[in-house]
């Protein structure tokens, strides 16, 4: 067993290739834009989204302080909402369904490190988010985490593992507090 990290080999790794580090430069001089854009104009930063390689439904609406790292590892269904400063760390893919609503300061984190292995290479385990689920103000949600249908990821939050539909998880870690019950207007 190695008593130490081998910090040079992990640098010295090849994460992106050149195609996507030329589209990460891209993206980042197009966020100058998405970031100035004002305030009510969801069309075009979801355009710009678009442009970039997302997948973006109808009537979603992404606020311009948001950080979506990779474009093109995005996918947000209809009527989805980013709320203000979230953290979208895509490296690997984030699909969010329908209805979703990703409150302000979430952090979605679709990266991580083995940290099993000196040279702690990168991986980029994928994040769901199926349809009509909430993650409230300022929660986590870590690499490889499956957030079911209509749960909701209580504010600051960490889920860590996957949260079954309609369930209400809070804390850190996050544990399940009761089932979410809908009730008609």
């Amino acid at each position: 067993m190695s008593e130490e990290l081998n910090i040079c080999a992990n640098r010295s790794a090849t994460k992106y290739g050149r195609v996507e580090m030329l589209r990460r430069v891209a993206w980042n001089v197009a966020l100058l834009f998405f970031r100035l854009s004002p305030r009510p104009f969801f069309g075009f930063r979801r355009w710009l989204l678009r442009l970039f390689g997302a997948k973006v439904g109808e009537q979603v609406n992404v606020y311009a302080s948001a950080t979506v790292y990779m474009p093109w590892n995005l996918a947000i269904g209809d009527w989805s909402s980013v709320g203000e400063h979230v953290f979208i760390y895509n490296l690997g893919k984030v699909e969010v369904g329908k209805r979703v609503t990703i409150s302000l300061r979430s952090h979605l984190c679709a990266g991580d490190h083995d940290w099993h292995r000196t040279d702690m290479p990168l991986l980029k385990p994928p994040i769901t988010v199926e349809d009509d689920a909430w993650i409230c103000a300022d929660a986590f949600v870590g690499p490889g985490v499956r957030i079911g249908a209509g749960a909701v990821v209580g504010a600051r939050a960490v889920a860590t593992k996957n949260v079954d539909p309609w369930s209400i998880v809070v804390g850190n870690p996050a544990k399940l507090l009761k089932k979410r019950i809908l009730e008609n207007d």
